[in-house]
């Protein structure tokens, strides 16, 4: 089962990953001063990431 998980750092700032269904860390977030912060940008993920591009920036043209 796929899930988010939130935590506190070191320093104090809320944080969170993405856990995929076999337990590896898929991606992780920047720091939050405060969790709402943290909450609100994993509904913007569940809200926007069906109409999310990939970018590939190793493609160079000559």
């Amino acid at each position: 089962m796929y899930k988010f998980e939130i935590y506190q750092d070191k320093a104090g700032e809320y944080r969170f990953r993405f856990k995929a269904s076999n337990g590896e860390t898929m991606f992780s977030s920047e720091g939050y001063q405060q969790k709402a912060s943290a909450i609100h940008a994993i509904e913007s993920i569940k809200r926007n990431v069906p109409g999310a591009d990939t970018v590939d920036l190793t493609a160079m043209t000559a």
